[in-house]
């Protein structure tokens, strides 16, 4: 596990410096939600081969904070997974039985997503580009944010000149 990135513009950087997956963000943000830090998992000789992008806001259905995790990961990794409180690497192997829940999009195409059972928050997972795509958000309320399709931007592509706004690191992301 790498450390976890401050959430500025330099702890953004350092992500990108070593992202070898995508580094989603939902964009534009719900209202009033803020960048709350970054993470990746990996090792010094291959880089990042999982990020999570941490964002916070009002929780749009009780009031209260609210909190939402982006992992993008290769096969394999787990950093999803743990974050979602599972015990293996994968969403697990009823994983996409039932009909997609939620969707995202992400250069005019729709991906589906799948709940994935979580005791504490909600969970939800799908594939774009051959990687795991997480989405887990706390507390589990905080899912009606995918009643409608939130769209991604990958923040490695070029000419994204975004004014983001950083708030305080998030509590639900790794450990430094």
């Amino acid at each position: 596990m790498l450390p976890a990135f401050n959430s500025s513009r330099e702890g953004l950087d350092g992500l990108l410096r070593i992202a070898g997956v995508p580094v989603w963000l939902p964009w534009p943000l719900p209202v009033g939600w803020l960048v709350a830090g970054f993470a990746g998992a990996g090792d010094e000789r291959t880089g990042a081969r999982a990020c999570a992008v941490a964002v916070c806001g009002p929780n749009p259905l009780m009031g209260g904070p609210a909190d939402m995790l982006v992992v993008a990961e290769e096969p394999g990794v787990g950093l999803g997974a743990a974050l979602a409180g599972l015990d293996s690497v994968d969403p697990g192997a009823d994983f996409g039985c039932a009909p997609s829940v939620a969707a995202v999009s992400f250069g005019n195409h729709e991906f589906p997503l799948w709940q994935v059972e979580s005791p504490d928050r909600a969970v939800f997972a799908g594939e774009i580009k051959g990687h795991w795509l997480w989405l887990v958000l706390w507390p589990d309320t905080a899912g009606v944010l995918l009643l409608e399709p939130i769209e991604l931007r990958d923040l490695r592509d070029p000419g994204q000149d975004m004014d983001l706004p950083f708030g305080a690191t998030s509590p639900h992301l790794p450990a430094r």
